[in-house]
């Protein structure tokens, strides 16, 4: 494939391989250690033995590789591919697993091409593969455009998408999603809804607005459990999607469904669902000065006044 690869490691990262074979065939071609450590290390910051110190000019054929080094000029052509495995294919009885590697630039009738000419030499199966076809592929040749992607391209992905988005003016609104910092503050509220317990975890932004919500219930494994769970994960993604937290709380205020009963929060007094628990809460906590009383938007909430309950 190439003298130098990239591999992408499943927890993150890149990790630049040497094709361990070079050292033991320069040792064949009768270099000495000093003169394979001087070209392999010349490999492995260019990317090409092309210019290697002590290479011979006739040597250089048998270090060509499938794709083309960025600071090099030789490869093998994809019709060598072929030509090899027809070679080969008269002694094997079944196909040869052996994949044709074209470069990104290649063009569909030049695939096909491949096929046909597979065909016409007698092989029995073949495989092609064109570099840089897939967003995300594990091995890269150096100098390759997957290869030389970073991580800190993703804000270039979201305004191209962004400008793509633009574009379309039928389409709907493009936002952005703004995650929260690894480590950041967070509130626990512990409630009790006609007997269901439960906690709630609201995750901060720097500036104290909540960004995140967890609902947890006691009973683990429940169909409430389950609901609350999902509703609290869409309610996160929301909101670090730009959708206001007053506008979380004036839709749900009238939800009404079971488990419901007296809350033990006693600004909020009998709620008609959990739901009105969480975010009456976070209305309290969140809102206040923003709605002026922010419990009277909870048309779905009780109070307890001089004894006596009274809705909203």
């Amino acid at each position: 494939m190439a003298l130098v690869k990239y591999k992408k490691l499943v927890g993150g990262g890149m990790i630049k391989i040497v094709n361990q074979t070079v050292p033991s065939s320069l040792f064949k071609l009768g270099y000495t250690h000093d003169q394979a450590d001087a070209i392999v290390s010349y490999i492995d910051a260019t990317g090409t033995i092309e210019g290697a110190p002590h290479v011979k000019d006739e040597h250089l054929a048998v270090f060509d590789c499938s794709f083309k080094p960025a600071k090099g000029t030789r490869f093998i052509h994809y019709n060598g591919h072929i030509k090899m495995m027809a070679a080969a294919q008269p002694f094997i009885s079944g196909a040869i697993s052996k994949t044709v590697n074209l470069p990104e630039s290649a063009s569909v009738d030049e695939i096909t091409e491949v096929y046909i000419e597979s065909w016409k030499l007698g092989l029995k199966a073949v495989a092609v593969y064109r570099d840089g076809c897939k967003k995300s592929q594990p091995l890269s040749a150096a100098g390759t455009k997957t290869a030389l992607s970073k991580k800190g391209d993703a804000a270039d992905a979201v305004a191209a998408a962004a400008a793509i988005q633009d574009d379309n003016p039928n389409g709907p609104p493009r936002a952005v999603r703004h995650r929260l910092q690894e480590e950041r503050a967070s509130i626990t509220h512990k409630f009790n809804v006609g007997g269901h317990e439960g906690y709630i975890t609201v995750g901060l932004y720097p500036d104290g607005m909540p960004g995140e919500l967890f609902i947890t219930m006691a009973k683990e494994g429940s169909t409430v459990s389950g609901l609350m769970d999902s509703f609290a994960c869409a309610t996160s993604l929301a909101l670090q999607h730009g959708v206001p937290l007053k506008l979380f709380c004036e839709k749900f205020a009238h939800t009404r469904f079971e488990p419901s009963g007296w809350s033990s929060n006693p600004e909020i007094g009998f709620a008609k669902s959990i739901w009105i628990t969480s975010s009456a809460g976070c209305s309290l906590r969140f809102l206040t000065g923003q709605q002026g009383n922010p419990v009277r938007r909870h048309a779905g909430a009780h109070v307890r006044v001089g004894g006596e309950c009274r809705k909203l």
